[in-house]
């Protein structure tokens, strides 16, 4: 997967409120004309990408907080962080719609660069997956699938009708293959009531190193206070005091816990 954060792209932190599961990904394009040049000039990609989320923070019909997707998808196979993981979109037509699916948009239009490339439908499908990972269900869907739109275009719709199967030659590359640790998610990550199959396991290492502060083992993939409780304890046995003891979790930290790949 070939990630463009929005660290990377100078953007703050998605003021966009928290969603932290869905049904699943709904997918979208443009539905405006879009320049072929994105298909010379990744530069181009990013810019597209810049221009949309200042035209949707200056929408102030809607009232966009952040660009309204989770990711946007190029041609040259980048995935472009939007609100990211954890956040709902705004980009599904109304507030119901929004909370049941999460929202990629290829960068395609109705006119000029109108078919995807196989490395946009192998971003969109590396942000399907990526979702999957964070509290995304399995349902893949096009914006039009349960509102009155056009979007996402033809040939994207084609494709999610067909499952959005991945093309050959975009999967992520086996080597060096999965980390034998969860590598640290970032401290804004440990979010209260997020599920993920990593809370689990850092469930289960903080009871390995003597730091069971659990009440019990009960929904021990969502983030709860015996989370916090029992993280704080591995601090402070990692000779952490104060504030610095604290949660949410530090990488230095976190990388000794070594966490298993969830």
């Amino acid at each position: 997967m070939e990630l463009v954060t929005r660290e990377q792209l100078g953007w703050p932190a998605s003021a966009a409120p928290t969603q932290l599961t869905t049904k699943g990904v709904k997918v979208h394009y443009e539905g405006t004309p879009v320049s072929a040049r994105l298909l010379t000039d990744h530069t181009a990609c990013i810019a597209e990408w810049k221009a949309i989320r200042k035209s949707h923070l200056a929408n102030t019909k809607e009232g966009y907080s952040d660009v309204a997707y989770n990711y946007a998808a190029c041609p040259h196979g980048y995935l472009l962080e939007g609100r990211g993981i954890g956040k709902r979109t705004g980009a599904n037509g109304d507030q119901p719609l929004n909370r049941a699916h999460y929202a990629i948009v290829g960068l395609v239009g109705s006119e000029g660069l109108t078919e995807p490339t196989d490395l946009m439908l192998g971003a969109i499908r590396d942000g399907i997956e990526l979702l999957r990972q964070h509290g995304a269900g399995d349902e893949i869907k096009g914006h039009r699938d349960g509102y009155a739109t056009q979007c996402p275009g033809g040939p994207l719709y084609a494709w999610v009708q067909k499952g959005a199967p991945r093309p050959g030659g975009t999967a992520t590359q086996p080597t060096p293959g999965k980390p034998k640790y969860e590598p640290f998610p970032g401290a804004r990550w440990f979010t209260t009531g997020r599920r993920s199959p990593v809370v689990a396991a850092m469930h289960d290492r903080l009871v390995d190193v003597g730091c069971n502060r659990y009440q019990s083992s009960a929904n021990k993939d969502v983030i709860g206070p015996g989370d916090k409780a029992s993280y704080e304890a591995w601090q402070r046995k990692c000779g952490h005091t104060g504030a610095a003891a604290t949660w949410p979790p530090g990488k230095s930290t976190w990388d000794k816990l070594q966490v298993p790949n969830a």
